[in-house]
């Protein structure tokens, strides 16, 4: 007497397997995140340095940075920025969608220390006096030109200061702001520069009692202005960062990558669905339909803790596919073993299960440990690689192991197939009597 409730519900599982993956691909596919291999971006390696002597760098100087880093990563209107430490004195930015490498890597590495000083290059107020994002880009009342507006914390002190410099006789009687002033430098040196660290050197003939204060100059743009007020209102970046590797990748090389690789993951998924099929018959079906949830799985996981997409993540994912499928086959093999020494479906079944289990844990486990060793110690793109490998692992017992020994226990214990050992793959010449 055959169980039809149980090929109910294995019709019902594979429906709503099938349903699933058809309905959620559409928002998998807008929502992953892509590193810049795949969408094209920049890359940049850093090695911190001490700002000033006697600084140490250490972790928490290390953590400030990346916060640093993260604030002007923002400027640069980056989604889903990767920052990371990297050894004890290096950190990597990968920024996905950026176009214009020479942009970004001003923005990322200059300190952006603001200084007022005089001619003589006397420190009279920094970056600490301006208020919380006290810049903004403005445009001068009397010739339009645009200009960057700063706001200080004390309109008292900068009157002090002005009022310092309004004394001075002429020439000297000017304020001179610096961005990134370095020991050695001098006005009388840098004014004569095409790219001055001098962003203005206003001339001050009375006191100026008010917390206002411009950056103004003939080479002043609108973008220009707006991206030196953001990188001001960032803040200062606590170290110097010297740039030891860089890489960039075009829109369309990324584009052109994603979809080979995607049209090259889809051939090997289905030559190992037809695999499968042909050469495991009824397990074969079932492995079929828990590899197609294992890939959904998987990557709703990946877009649930916002992770990166990266081509080494989707060779880890194949390769997850492949692992997954060694699981069914050892699984399968263990069963038509049974089967072929005579004993009945249901037993070879229970045999064959019991048999696996351990080889399969055995196996994913070295390679869970490889993979943790790899995110340890990897870099980049090779942790992408491994925490891929790590999550296809762990979705490999939900769905391949659990999931898939639960729809062949619906389909064997429905009695439909005690007679049918071929439709497990399994001759009638190679069964043996028991």
């Amino acid at each position: 007497m055959y169980k039809k409730g149980n090929i109910a519900i294995f019709a019902v599982i594979m429906i709503a397997t099938i349903l699933l993956a058809a309905l959620s691909t559409p928002w998998v596919v807008k929502n992953t995140n892509l590193g810049l291999d795949l969408k094209g971006g920049f890359e940049v390696l850093y090695e911190v340095q001490p700002l000033e002597d006697g600084d140490v760098i250490d972790q928490s100087a290390m953590n400030a940075t990346v916060r640093a880093i993260n604030n002007r990563v923002n400027v640069l209107g980056v989604s889903e920025p990767d920052i990371r430490i990297e050894d004890e004195n290096r950190i990597r930015v990968q920024l996905a969608g950026v176009e214009n490498q020479n942009d970004a890597r001003e923005v990322l590495s200059s300190t952006a220390q603001l200084t007022f000083r005089d001619v003589d290059d006397n420190v009279l107020l920094d970056g600490k006096d301006l208020a919380p994002r006290g810049a903004a880009l403005g445009f001068d009342p009397n010739d339009g030109k645009p200009v960057v507006e700063l706001t200080l914390q004390s309109a008292e002190k900068f009157g002090e200061v002005t009022s310092q410099i309004a004394q001075r006789p002429m020439p000297e009687n000017r304020l001179v702001i610096w961005l990134d002033y370095e020991e050695g430098d001098s006005y009388e040196e840098e004014i004569q520069k095409e790219n001055s660290k001098i962003v203005s050197d206003a001339t001050v003939t009375g006191p100026i009692i008010s917390d206002k204060a411009i950056i103004s100059g003939g080479d002043i743009t609108a973008d220009s202005a707006k991206q030196l007020a953001d990188i001001l209102n960032a803040g200062a970046l606590p170290v110097k960062l010297e740039e030891i590797y860089s890489t960039s990748v075009s829109a369309q090389f990324g584009q052109d990558a994603l979809d080979k690789t995607v049209f090259a993951s889809l051939i090997g998924i289905a030559a190992i669905f037809l695999f499968m099929l042909f050469f495991y018959r009824l397990p074969g079906l079932v492995s079929i339909i828990t590899l197609i949830l294992y890939i959904n799985l998987i990557m709703l996981f990946f877009n649930g803790i916002n992770a990166v997409l990266t081509l080494p993540g989707i060779a880890a994912l194949v390769l997850g596919v492949g692992m997954a499928v060694d699981a069914n086959i050892i699984t399968a093999e263990r069963i038509k073993d049974e089967l072929r020494s005579g004993k009945s479906v249901l037993s070879a079944f229970r045999a064959g299960n019991r048999r696996s289990l351990s080889t399969i844990i055995d196996a994913n486990l070295t390679t869970l440990i490889s993979a943790a060793v790899l995110f340890y110690f990897g870099t980049s793109s090779v942790r992408g690689f491994a925490i891929m490998l790590m999550i296809s692992i762990a979705m490999t017992f939900i769905s391949n192991v659990f999931i898939s020994r639960y729809l062949m226990h619906l389909l064997v214990s429905s009695r439909l197939f005690d007679k049918r050992k071929g439709w497990f793959g399994v001759k009638e010449s190679e069964i043996r009597e028991l």
